[in-house]
């Protein structure tokens, strides 16, 4: 039976503009000039700085707050500004709005720009490409090699069965290729370089980088039987009994443990490697006299603004006692464009005040770590700690130390480094879990590898230094540091 009635709720619902802000936060320095240009290219009313067409930037002696006024208010669309046929056109053109223009000005740092000359390298795939056209016997074939080499990835490997293949080639390029044909096609690429390429698993892989080898050597030959025929007795370490079916010293499977731990795992990977890595930080740490400050790199503060022929319009609809149709139409539009660029801008620079409120945060409750990159002064902190000293919520702090890096003395190191689990020692001192990560990662540095420590020893090691932690922690925190058990590290 169907019955009517009416019921009250309370929700929370997000302002477009409180959307647009938690999407920002959680972009890094290249992501967010990637997201600055995409706005300037859909939005005409907003400009960089620098552009002729943007607001005067004199700046008043009290400058006027971006966000003052034009919070966006629940459950109202751009679609409801086009509707509006009623509104007040000074809230634009006042004087505020017309001599400084809704900017945010360049307080970052300001970073040397330099020309970088990069050479350019054809990328993975269009080596790979360029080298099996030079070795196809047909168009045909060309087409073929070119469907398996789009399907390699970047590491290398071939992980989409040839039949799948097939199909693909059948539906994409319409062309019936068979079994055949495709391993035919396979089997030149793997002969391209680097070695090892479009190989379906690791030990076949490592095989066709042996094929390669001098296999006058008698190493090079003990290799590629121990990888054909007991590949799972190598990976697990099981010495004895290679020693034992090859009848060989421990010196000569040293030998071919060498040859095939000097093999690459990952081809495509070491192919692609050719390409500059680098890493833009958020935040850049300086000395001030002995006191720490951290600063806004320049890409997280833009210099953004409203252009000013936007405005001239507005005024002239504002002094047109009888503004035409068109006119009001075209007044809408900019209005919407104007409330998007401001919501916009006011985002940006609530962005910088939230990065800045967690960086500063960070730096206070690491104070000690941040004078020398000690790893051992490090103290214990997660997300609920910041969250309470700056008074925001966890998933704001987490947006914040996601992707986020800061630029020290002794390096560039991601927010997220900072943040660890607590553990207290004999003397009843909380401490970080990094101090017995450390302490845990020297003691298997300097292990003697043909007898390796069992994580039994290396609790001893740890409570002998005063930190009582079960052999479980142990191993949760070795394999945090990706470190393999005792039976895996061991060497000839």
């Amino acid at each position: 039976m169907l019955k009517q009635g009416l019921q009250q709720k309370q929700l929370q619902k997000l302002s477009p503009q409180q959307i647009q802000f938690i999407k920002l936060l959680q972009l890094n320095a290249v992501d967010l000039q990637q997201r600055i240009d995409d706005e300037l290219i859909e939005n005409p009313a907003l400009l960089k700085g620098d552009d002729e067409d943007a607001a005067p930037k004199e700046l008043a002696e009290n400058e006027v707050e971006i966000a003052e006024g034009t919070e966006a208010a629940d459950n109202v669309s751009v679609e409801d500004y086009l509707t509006d046929e009623a509104f007040d056109v000074k809230e634009y053109v006042n004087d505020d709005y017309d001599s400084e223009g809704f900017h945010l000005s360049d307080e970052g740092q300001e970073e040397e720009r330099k020309d970088i000359p990069f050479a350019e390298a054809a990328s993975f795939h269009e080596s790979l490409l360029e080298q099996f056209i030079a070795i196809a016997t047909n168009e045909r074939e060309e087409v073929i090699g070119q469907q398996i080499i789009g399907t390699i990835d970047d590491d290398g490997y071939l992980r989409r069965d040839l039949n799948a293949i097939i199909n693909d080639l059948a539906f994409a390029q319409n062309v019936d290729a068979t079994l055949e044909e495709m391993q035919v096609c396979l089997h030149k690429i793997q002969s391209l370089d680097p070695a090892g390429i479009a190989a379906t698993t690791l030990q076949e892989c490592l095989l066709l980088q042996l094929k390669r080898k001098n296999h006058q050597k008698k190493e090079v030959v003990l290799a590629e039987n121990i990888l054909r025929d007991y590949f799972d007795d190598f990976t697990k370490k099981h010495y004895e009994k290679l020693i034992k079916h090859y009848k060989i010293t421990d010196a000569e499977l040293k030998d071919a443990i060498t040859v095939i731990t000097h093999l690459n795992p990952k081809p495509g990977e070491s192919a692609a490697s050719t390409k500059p890595q680098y890493i833009n930080p958020d935040f850049v740490l300086v000395d001030h006299d002995g006191r720490l400050e951290v600063q806004l790199t320049a890409r997280n503060a833009p210099d953004l603004r409203i252009s000013k022929n936007y405005m001239e319009t507005l005024k002239g609809y504002d002094a047109n006692p009888n503004p035409s149709k068109e006119l009001k139409q075209t007044v809408q539009f900019i209005k919407q464009k104007l409330d998007g660029a401001r919501w916009f801008i006011d985002s940006i620079r609530q962005r910088q005040q939230t990065l800045l409120l967690t960086m500063n945060a960070i730096l206070q409750y690491q104070y000690e770590y941040f004078k020398d990159g000690d790893e051992a002064k490090m103290k214990p902190m997660i997300l609920k700690d910041i969250a309470e000293r700056v008074g925001l919520d966890i998933s704001t702090i987490s947006r914040v130390a996601n992707s986020k890096y800061v630029q020290t003395d002794f390096g560039v190191i991601p927010l997220k480094f900072f943040f660890s689990e607590g553990i207290t020692n004999e003397d009843g001192e909380e401490v970080s879990s990094r101090e017995v990560k450390k302490i845990l990662k020297d003691a298997i540095e300097s292990e003697d590898k043909h007898k390796p420590l069992p994580d039994e020893r290396l609790m001893e090691i740890l409570k002998e230094k005063g930190y009582n932690i079960a052999r479980r922690t142990v191993a949760k925190y070795r394999e945090q540091l990706n470190i393999p058990v005792a039976r895996l590290r061991k060497e000839i």
